[in-house]
């Protein structure tokens, strides 16, 4: 009897799994129904994971994957870094803003922009015209041990970069909160991310909307 128990419980335990995965092939299939051509667009400060959760993010629903930063540095000639040490943040964010409004004519995918993209309200309504916004929201502290592993981000090379980022989480959490979708960023696997960000895109309404977007 004790065997045949344990093996109801596996049998139990593998159809759970099995009804798991089949739901989210079921959400998975809804969202790229529903997205109309537009784009997942991932937003949120330096450190929040739009890079490595895009890019499992885009696996997962088998879209292509776009980073705004690679492609900027790959029609500058120059990294993110150089462009703002020779040319400063204001001609980045022009560069910046006309990038991001041609990738988002080549959705469906998963389009994950840079930190200030979002702050640009002619961005924003872009987004909103040819996209499906996901705030990627993390805690300070979280953002601060990621970023500070690496220091190739100009807006922290210049003084303190705890102020930096409180200032940045000040400035930017207010405008980020109009996201259409938001799902906390923090220190579990990434794939554990992916699946809040596939639940919560097939709850959403937005993507009933439709955008007549190509």
């Amino acid at each position: 009897m004790r065997f045949g128990f344990r093996r109801r419980r596996r049998d139990k335990a593998a159809g759970e799994r099995r009804g798991g995965r089949d739901a989210m092939a079921e959400e998975i299939a809804a969202i790229r129904s529903r997205l109309d051509g537009r784009s997942i667009v991932l937003v949120g400060l330096m450190g929040a994971g739009k890079t490595s959760i895009g890019r499992r993010l885009a696996a997962r629903l088998d879209l292509p994957f776009t980073d705004a930063d690679r492609e900027i540095e790959e029609a500058a000639g120059k990294t993110v870094a150089e462009i703002f040490a020779d040319h400063g943040e204001d001609y980045f964010r022009a560069g910046e803003r006309k990038v991001i409004a041609r990738l988002l004519g080549n959705g469906p995918q998963v389009l994950a922009t840079g930190g200030g993209a979002f702050m640009n309200a002619e961005t924003r309504g872009a987004i909103a015209e040819r996209g499906v916004s996901v705030w990627l929201k993390a805690d300070l502290e979280v953002l601060l041990e990621r970023v500070l592993r690496r220091n190739t981000r100009p807006l922290l090379r210049q003084g303190d970069p705890r102020a930096t980022m409180e200032r940045l989480v000040k400035e930017r959490y207010p405008v980020y909160e109009r996201a259409d979708v938001t799902v906390e960023s923090r220190d579990v696997p990434h794939e554990v991310v992916v699946g809040e960000i596939i639940r919560a895109l097939a709850e959403t309404p937005v993507l009933d909307a439709g955008s007549g977007a190509c």
